[in-house]
């Protein structure tokens, strides 16, 4: 069984599931409901139902007073609708509409992805969650003020942990850390989420998407957004690195591509290796797509990586007819002590 929820003042429409959560469903069909905790203990999410039943499993939140639900108010990251419903709640629907925040998190799993990469997977308090559109980056904060960013490479329906993509860079302090000093269970000060990178939903026009290194993490969290609510439109995705052994989740394009009959997935390596018996496409990445897409101007472009990769690729996906209204793009800049910032 499931109910139909109206949300008001944008009209949306969402279904939830019988047991499920409002918010919970909200996000699993790529709307998102302002909250924090997921616990009922903040009330970031309250609301107002108009019309309808709700419940509350557990029992009415902390957050919200009997007399607040007399008056219709609810809390939707623990209402659970009765019935169809229509409710009143502010929709988050830009990356500006997040306030960035402070919060500590535990590393929960390293795993190591490549020679160069490792996958973190950090985990907040309980009833606790951060907020953020697939394709944001969140700061590790560290003594003396120092920040590392750090995109986030899930998508906001599978929050309970978040993901990050780590890579080794010579001379590096917090990387060092990481690949040498880092254990499971070490807690990090974290900070965000930060950026405007993230899947503009209300656009009908193709996209391509291209990735340098581990600027591959907020496109995969940017595709599984995508899939997760049904984008229909084609999807190109052209991943650059330098050999056969850096592309360090291959494997998973390559499923997105068997199951996602709108999805493409063309990896390209600029250097590979004798032992690496390529037979794909080698090259710049940029260049690479522009041969399969010579005319840009009905594209949506994402792209992410290094700074020099960006900035070559602005110049010729516009010289090739790119609206840079339809440009998106997030450099992994880098911090003044030479520390990547993503």
């Amino acid at each position: 069984m499931s109910y139909t929820v109206t949300i008001q003042p944008s009209g949306h429409q969402i279904s939830v599931n019988a047991g499920e959560t409002v918010i919970d469903a909200a996000l699993r069909q790529g709307i998102m409901i302002p909250y924090s905790c997921r616990g009922g203990t903040c009330g970031s999410c309250m609301g107002e139902v108009l019309s309808g039943e709700i419940t509350y499993p557990d029992g009415l939140p902390p957050a919200i007073t009997e007399a607040e639900a007399a008056e219709g108010k609810a809390l939707f990251c623990r209402a659970q609708p009765l019935s169809d419903l229509e409710i009143r709640v502010r929709e988050v629907r830009r990356g500006t509409d997040i306030v960035p925040r402070k919060v500590p998190a535990r590393v929960v799993e390293i795993e190591d992805l490549s020679h160069d990469v490792r996958r973190l997977l950090l985990k907040m308090p309980a009833n606790m969650r951060m907020p953020f559109f697939a394709g944001q980056y969140i700061d590790v904060l560290l003594p003396g003020g120092k920040r590392r960013g750090f995109s986030l490479a899930n998508a906001p329906h599978d929050d309970d942990l978040l993901e990050l993509h780590v890579r080794l860079v010579a001379g590096g302090q917090f990387t060092r850390f990481v690949f040498e000093e880092m254990k499971e269970g070490t807690l990090l000060r974290l900070e965000g989420p930060f950026g405007q990178f993230y899947l503009r939903e209300d656009s009908d026009r193709p996209i391509l998407m291209m990735g340098g290194g581990t600027g591959f993490a907020p496109l995969k969290g940017i595709l599984e957004h995508a899939f997760q609510i049904g984008v229909g439109r084609p999807m190109h995705l052209y991943w650059g690195v330098r050999a056969r052994r850096d592309l360090y989740l291959d494997a998973l394009p390559r499923q997105w591509e068997r199951e996602h009959p709108n999805f493409r997935y063309t990896p390209v390596l600029s250097e590979p290796e004798p032992g690496d018996d390529w037979q794909g496409r080698t090259g710049l990445v940029p260049e690479v797509l522009l041969a399969d897409h010579p005319q840009l101007a009905d594209y949506d472009v994402y792209m992410s990586g290094p700074p020099a990769m960006i900035s070559a690729a602005k110049q010729l996906f516009l010289a090739h007819g790119l609206d840079p209204a339809h440009l998106y793009y997030d450099s992994f800049d880098f911090a003044p002590d030479s520390q990547p910032k993503r």
